[in-house]
């Protein structure tokens, strides 16, 4: 039983895993290898100068896979409601989680089969996203959704930034306080 699954490990769910990994919770972090930040190249991304999206997945990714966070490789096809939190169904096999975050990008085939709630997307080409409240949550108590799939701009310095803000907000509620992540820099 995992405490956080992520569907989809672009800058969203990768930042998500980040997080969730570092505070110490048991983290799988699904991708299929059809983001669109596969295509990007960036020079608008804080800190980062320029970097290909390829590249910046894949360092997403390892960092995320630094403080523990499982990769799994795979499409999830279904996710249902169990007694104790969720049960993702991939293609290759099956996996339980107490909560789960979407962060599909452009996709929302999966988010409206199982019964989340969508509304039309504001940003250019961005057709439907999940319906989420500021903290990320959706009409299913567990599920979460962050990132473009949750209406944030597909710019991924912001993507990321909201895949860090919903997983904070799922390791609150998982810690029953307000968690922080603070590094100090060491002298």
């Amino acid at each position: 039983m995992y405490d956080i699954a992520i569907i989809g490990a672009g800058p969203a769910g990768a930042s998500a895993a980040i997080f969730a990994a570092k505070a110490g919770k048991k983290t799988v972090l699904f991708d299929n290898d059809k983001g669109m930040t596969k295509r990007a190249w960036v020079e608008n991304h804080y800190g980062v100068p320029e970097i290909s999206g390829p590249d910046l997945v894949e360092t997403g990714k390892r960092q995320a896979a630094k403080f523990g966070a499982e990769l799994v490789e795979t499409q999830v096809t279904n996710v249902q409601k169990t007694d104790s939190g969720f049960r993702l169904e991939t293609d290759s096999g099956s996996y339980e989680a107490k909560h789960v975050i979407f962060a599909t990008g452009v996709a929302t085939d999966l988010a409206e089969k199982i019964g989340l709630r969508t509304k039309p997307g504001t940003e250019p080409r961005i057709k439907t996203v999940i319906d989420v409240d500021a903290n990320g949550k959706t009409n299913i108590d567990g599920i979460w959704a962050a990132g473009t799939v949750a209406g944030v701009s597909v710019h991924t310095i912001i993507t990321a930034g909201d895949g860090a803000k919903v997983a904070i907000n799922v390791i609150s509620e998982l810690n029953g306080e307000r968690y922080v992540d603070h590094d100090v820099l060491k002298p």
